[in-house]
């Protein structure tokens, strides 16, 4: 069932909304951090992989924590996450930089969850305003009320706009002020279970539901589609059904081995691994693993890497 939601062209800055001679949108997709929490290679860590890529003896790349760029239309861009290396990373890409004309192009962010490595980034995000953040009511209620770090974004002169994300509705997003035209683009997102951080309190961990801890998003535009599920928590089928009919799917790396045995080798989704822990074999771009998860079909996510559907 498809859902629409207000427009959220009257809370943009005038040069980022949408133009009716904007026909041909294509969705471009920018993989700013490819790492688990932590990074790689870890600061504190000396296996085999972090000594290996810091002696040169690996073969490999330096990655920072996952986080996700995309943007239905020229200038406008959303944040699915927010990692800890979010402030560098925004940094270090010419497209996610402020102009004359707006003081940033980054409208929205999609959370995948209340987990520190989809959060933290937001606490280095100074001045933030005029912002979507899209999250279950359960990751927002647990924003709003513990740690109190995240009060600023729902005080009384805050600017975020917050939008419920609600498992299995396809929703349109409107960038247009025109009523009268189609959505941008389409997401769906779709429950994937799991547990909630240790960061929130007991209470609040027991009384949220389950279902709403974490998050995969099915975006959509002109009919291409693209599954964000950068971590896999055990939640059903959904989110593989979903990604087997993608044209792209960005998939938690540390269940690869399980991909690697449930994914159709006939679909012809492009299949990306991400969210790459410091430890895993995929990282040596010479090792059995990384040549075994190649062979079948997927790319192993690099920062930086980037595409346009």
């Amino acid at each position: 069932m498809d859902t629409p939601v207000p427009s959220l062209a009257s809370c943009l800055p005038a040069a980022l909304r949408y133009q009716p001679s904007q026909k041909a949108l294509q969705m471009h997709v920018k993989i700013l951090g490819s790492a688990a929490l932590g990074g790689f290679p870890q600061w504190n860590c000396a296996c085999p992989n972090c000594d290996g890529l810091r002696s040169g003896a690996l073969r490999t790349k330096a990655r920072t924590q996952t986080q996700l760029a995309f943007s239905p239309m020229s200038g406008v861009w959303f944040l699915v996450g927010a990692s800890p290396d979010l402030r560098a990373q925004i940094l270090a890409d010419p497209d996610l930089a402020p102009s004359a004309e707006t003081p940033s192009p980054i409208v929205g962010f999609f959370l995948p969850s209340a987990d520190l490595e989809d959060i933290a980034g937001l606490l280095q995000l100074c001045g933030i305003g005029n912002t979507f953040v899209f999250a279950t009511p359960a990751v927002q209620k647990a924003l709003k009320t513990e740690p109190r770090i995240f009060s600023p974004l729902d005080g009384p002169k805050a600017t975020v706009q917050w939008q419920p994300l609600s498992a299995r509705r396809r929703i349109g997003c409107h960038l247009s002020e025109n009523p009268g035209d189609a959505p941008t683009f389409f997401y769906t997102a779709f429950p994937l279970g799991g547990g909630y951080p240790y960061h929130l309190g007991e209470e609040v961990r027991r009384n949220l539901p389950a279902e709403e801890a974490h998050a995969a998003f099915l975006l959509e535009q002109n009919d291409r589609k693209i599954l964000i599920a950068p971590r896999i928590c055990g939640g059903g089928s959904e989110w593989l059904k979903a990604a087997e009919s993608a044209d792209v799917a960005l998939l938690d790396a540390h269940c690869w081995r399980e991909l690697l045995e449930q994914f159709p080798r006939d679909a012809k989704t492009r299949k990306i691994l991400l969210r790459l822990h410091h430890e895993s074999p995929l990282l040596d771009e010479s090792s059995e693993e990384h040549r075994a998860a190649v062979e079948a079909g997927f790319e192993i996510a690099y920062d930086g890497l980037e595409f346009k559907l």
